[in-house]
């Protein structure tokens, strides 16, 4: 296999936002790569679509405060952003809506306090019951734990959310923007810069072995097509790299990094963005004035599923409301289609805003969602560390013999796993490795 004729320098095993840093990177200091993609685009769970006039975020949809490296690929790139910004509404238990007030945030208020937390890594929701948070205060702190982090709360650890905590305080994170255009924009720049690098991107591309040895790597294809190189960078989503060598990818022989994998944990999140007519909430019986309605931005119904809801405000545009359940409450709206969801949603949202069914369902022009846990090439929404597993991340960052590296969002040591920003980040730590070993 050493002396094999290579295809490129080095292979990229996906094409999502952490392998078009990567091969960007390595390409713009002269070195050969090749992208493998198993679908059919690039951006992975990045995915926008354009339906019924409207632009909908399939996958990740926020830009998650001041991250730099992403906001200098925003600004290179030259596209615009909204900031998510408007009434933050919220359903009673007894009926009716009422405005939450955006500068209150002391329901969250105990999360604040983990950013100081020396104790043992448990689970959070084990934290919680001897934590001393009043109990009405559990179940608000619970939803926005597995619901943000798409984890079970019995699972993730309180090390992983005291790093993610300041980790988000230190890049204004609590502030939310929109990519205009579409999330996808940014993917497809950079795959039009790999190519225009010389780079090549083979899209349909399902790898099914990677076979290696120090400075030699040997890539086979479910079609047969085989690829080679000196160095591999592999940035399956987590739930993919899990299960390798257990019914998923072969990788030959099996580096520490994959056993790393499977110590974290990949979340599942149902998503879904209803298009409607006309934004017929600005004109519901609540006791809220019109121009209140028409700001709506996020909406919560913590009793429902789902409890999450947020409308493109302050974007121009056709009226669409977005749906969202994380973590284990998910799981009662797995497999579902989306027309199935929409269906569910409309009798939710009339009952919340205090009107009939029929109505809503007649505003109603199409529900798209994509299942991200049936999608054998994400198996997951993004990661989250378990208790006990802060490390986890670190280790795979280590390369296995200068040959084999690893990036991803789970691969993150910043605290900022899930995000677009840690994909970028991690695809740049990666070529950097590959580079300090080429050079």
């Amino acid at each position: 296999m050493q002396n094999e004729p290579q295809d490129a320098e080095v292979i990229v095993i996906g094409a999502g936002m952490a392998g078009l840093t990567a091969a960007r990177a390595l390409a713009e200091r002269g070195i050969s790569v090749l992208i493998l993609e198993a679908r059919e685009h690039v951006g992975g769970r990045v995915l926008s679509k354009q339906v019924d006039g409207a632009m909908v975020e399939l996958g990740a949809e926020f830009v998650h405060g001041r991250p730099p490296e992403l906001w200098a690929l925003i600004e290179e790139v030259g596209i615009e952003t909204i900031g998510r910004d408007g009434a933050m509404l919220r359903a009673q238990s007894g009926g009716g809506v009422v405005e939450d007030d955006p500068q209150d945030d002391s329901m969250l208020s105990p999360l604040e306090q983990l950013e100081d937390y020396d104790g043992d890594d448990i689970p959070f929701a084990e934290w919680l019951k001897t934590s001393g948070v009043p109990e009405w205060q559990r179940g608000a702190l619970l939803g926005y734990v597995e619901g943000f982090n798409a984890a079970d709360a019995g699972c993730i650890g309180i090390h992983a959310l005291a790093a993610q905590q300041k980790a988000e305080d230190a890049i204004d994170g609590d502030r939310a923007w929109h990519v205009h255009g579409g999330y996808a924009l940014l993917a497809e720049y950079l795959a039009r810069r790999v190519r225009e690098l010389g780079g090549t991107i083979v899209l349909g591309a399902v790898v099914r072995q990677i076979e290696w040895q120090p400075g030699s790597v040997h890539v086979v294809t479910e079609s047969g097509a085989e690829f080679r190189a000196e160095k591999c960078i592999v940035t399956v989503p987590l739930g993919v790299l899990q299960r390798a060598n257990r019914g998923g990818v072969e990788i030959i022989p099996e580096p520490p990094a994959v056993e790393a994998a499977r110590r974290l944990a990949m979340g599942d999140a149902v998503r879904f963005t209803m298009v409607f007519r006309r934004a017929w909430w600005v004109d519901a019986p609540v006791a809220l004035s019109t121009e209140t309605l028409r700001s709506m931005s996020f909406l919560f119904t913590q009793e429902t599923v789902p409890a999450v809801w947020w409308t493109p405000h302050p974007e121009p545009g056709p009226a669409m409301l977005t749906a969202w359940i994380g973590g284990p409450r998910s799981a009662k709206l797995m497999g579902q289609t989306a027309e199935q969801l929409g269906e569910a949603a409309c009798c939710t949202l009339a009952r919340v805003f205090g009107l009939a069914e029929e109505d809503v369902r007649r505003e109603l022009v199409s529900t798209h969602t994509h299942d991200w846990a049936g999608d054998p090439f994400s198996l997951g929404a993004y990661s989250y560390v378990p208790a006990g597993a802060l490390d986890a991340p670190r280790a795979m960052t280590e390369s296995a013999f200068g040959t084999l590296f690893f990036a991803g969002e789970h691969t993150d040591v910043t605290g900022h796993w899930g995000t677009v920003h840690a994909a970028i980040r991690s695809g740049l730590r990666a070529a950097e490795q590959v580079f300090g070993e080429i050079s």
